[in-house]
């Protein structure tokens, strides 16, 4: 994903190196990166990978790095926007890449979405969006992409990346973190509990009686002994709980 799509390139070999080990400790049969962009990543990731299918929305960016690996059976770049791309029909894959600030979020929830062929993710973001991801209850960070995110993997801030590593330098901190699938919490309905938990937290500061009220019958959120806390009170557990509670 080139400039013009908010993308900072990260130029520093000795961090490139470490994502690239998070993602692929030991050589893995397929890694997608996500956003190449100039291909700094690119470069340490396919020799850890027997096969590494790269995903570029830039068309020009896309036709360079083409021409780079035309040579390398291993190595193909596929020009497609990541967000209307099905990244499990490559079958089971890691997954890795410097991420867009502004479209982080859907990228994770595509990524997620992959299901059991995710085997691992490993992204450069915005440090911000890392401390949302690993977030625990009762911290200021936790919210619907903490749920959302850790419903299904396991979540681990690695390192922080700081802007002189990029070029041009963002005006914040980076972070790298890890995603580690886990066997699903026990939710009857996963895409009917993420309807509820964003409905949770559609206002953070608002208690649940204030959230939900318009959801459920109102004298039936306001009897829950939960009901005058925030949803950033409430562990993944209790909301899966809670979920269940109201939705028998």
């Amino acid at each position: 994903m080139g400039r013009p799509l908010g993308q900072h390139f990260l130029f520093q070999h000795s961090i490139l190196a470490r994502i690239a080990e998070a993602a692929c400790p030991q050589q893995v049969g397929l890694c997608i990166e996500i956003g190449p962009g100039p291909g700094g990543l690119t470069e340490f990731l396919h020799p850890r990978a027997k096969r590494l299918i790269a995903v570029e929305l830039d068309s020009t960016l896309a036709a360079k790095l083409r021409e780079r690996y035309t040579e390398n059976p291993t190595v193909e770049i596929v020009q497609a926007d990541v967000l209307s791309t099905n990244l499990a029909q490559w079958g089971p894959a890691t997954v890795c890449g410097n991420l867009p600030y502004y479209i982080t979020s859907p990228i994770v929830e595509q990524v997620l979405a992959m299901g059991p062929a995710l085997e691992r993710a490993v992204f450069l973001v915005q440090k911000e969006v890392a401390d949302r991801l690993a977030a625990p209850h009762g911290n200021r960070d936790y919210g619907y992409l903490s749920v959302a995110t850790q419903l299904f993997c396991t979540v681990e801030r690695l390192f922080l990346v700081k802007p002189a590593s990029f070029r041009p330098p963002p005006k914040v901190d980076s972070a790298v973190v890890r995603l580690t699938p886990r066997p699903s919490l026990p939710v009857a309905d996963t895409k009917a509990f993420l309807r509820f938990a964003s409905a949770c937290f559609r206002q953070k500061r608002k208690t649940l009686r204030n959230n939900l009220s318009s959801h459920y019958p109102p004298d039936l959120v306001a009897s829950l002994p939960e009901a005058g806390l925030r949803a950033e009170q409430l562990s993944l557990p209790d909301l899966i709980r809670l979920f269940h509670v109201l939705n028998p």
